[in-house]
């Protein structure tokens, strides 16, 4: 994989639309803890649009990680566009008032969790090859890494947990740590992508 396999005139923006979009859903969670609605029901629309986003994002770079490492490639595309669609799929609960907002987390945590292994993958890639900076492709491990903690939130979804009393410490705080991966490091990483894509 080079620098040279990626177009940056549509990376780049895309890679900083979807850190964007991370930084209004967390500016809108610590609004809405602040202040109450309708900062929590931007918050989920954000997050929705930071996991569709991330579903482009991961198509848009599959062709040239598949250059240098085709199963890799295959699984973690697969992995960012299913996280995408639980993402939204637990955005739509809480939106529509079918579930809570606890079990539309535990939605939200596993999808991201999902895209969080498809970072993991593309920038052990980027590693491999020196695509990227390396400080680049590091952050990325360490921001898959984080976001993947996600993953312990998925025996919640299929038991239903709807209520943080009902939960075991591993889905309430293990499963919902992957939340600083996703609000604060990725889009951090985002950004730093589209720069570097746009700077070309």
């Amino acid at each position: 994989m080079t620098t040279t396999s990626f177009s940056p005139d549509i990376i780049g923006p895309l890679a900083m639309a979807t850190g964007i979009a991370g930084f209004f859903a967390l500016a809108f969670i610590l609004l809405f803890f602040s202040i109450g609605q309708p900062f929590g029901t931007l918050n989920d629309i954000c997050i929705a649009i930071a996991a569709i986003l991330s579903g482009v994002l991961a198509c848009r770079l599959y062709p040239a990680q598949h250059a240098q490492a085709p199963l890799l490639s295959q699984l973690a595309l697969i992995s960012a566009l299913a996280g995408a669609l639980v993402v939204v799929v637990g955005s739509v609960l809480v939106l529509s008032g079918l579930r809570g907002w606890f079990l539309a987390g535990l939605y939200m945590a596993a999808g991201n969790a999902l895209i969080g292994l498809w970072l993991l993958g593309l920038n052990y890639s980027t590693l491999q090859s020196n695509a990227w900076p390396h400080s680049l492709a590091i952050m990325g491990l360490v921001s898959g890494a984080i976001m993947a903690l996600g993953l312990a939130a998925v025996p919640g979804i299929f038991k239903g947990i709807d209520s943080m009393d009902s939960a075991t410490w591993m889905i309430k705080y293990i499963g919902q740590a992957g939340a600083l991966g996703w609000l604060i490091l990725y889009p951090i990483w985002c950004v730093l992508l589209g720069r570097m894509m746009l700077l070309k």
